[in-house]
């Protein structure tokens, strides 16, 4: 709620300024020699090449330094025929669970391309198809076949007295 206006205070109308908002008079001084003028523009004006230039060099080495850093992270990843791969499932999406794998497979290198496609094949169908070599990574499982063992636990005999 607001509260009235006090009537024993005045108001200033609409059309008067209070004299702390007046204006003070703003003075300016313009240089009229023609000569000293231009030659002071030209001036600015190399100075903004000049900052500009330092800018693109700056921004240059920048991306030199960025560039050799991500460079250095990249791994080259190496197929030959015949490996053994997991593949990477980038559409597991929906409640994948928290221990889900998002690697598919094992799949077999079947051909190997000069732009980093690869071919593969699953060990189950002879299904081929071509992937991006970025999605996939040596499988570094077991070769040898597996050895089960089968235990059968049984109830122990209980004696008959109490």
């Amino acid at each position: 709620m607001v509260a009235p206006a006090d009537p024993s205070t005045t108001q200033p109308s609409a059309g008067e300024a209070s004299s702390s908002l007046a204006p003070a008079p703003a003075l300016k001084q313009l240089n009229l020699d023609i000569e000293a003028a231009g030659t002071t523009r030209i001036t600015e004006l190399h100075k903004l090449d000049e900052f500009r230039y330092l800018a693109f060099k700056s921004t240059s080495l920048y991306k030199e330094r960025m560039k050799r850093l991500h460079d250095k992270n990249i791994v080259e990843r190496k197929f030959n025929l015949g490996d053994m791969v997991l593949l990477y499932n980038s559409r597991l999406r929906l409640f994948p669970g928290k221990l889900k794998s998002r690697w598919s497979g094992p799949f077999r290198v079947v051909e190997v391309f000069p732009s980093g496609a690869v071919e593969i094949v699953a060990e189950k169908d002879s299904h081929i198809f071509r992937v991006n070599g970025q999605i996939l990574k040596l499988y570094a499982g077991m070769n040898e076949p597996k050895e089960v063992v089968e235990i059968h636990l049984t109830e122990p005999q209980r004696s008959s007295e109490p």
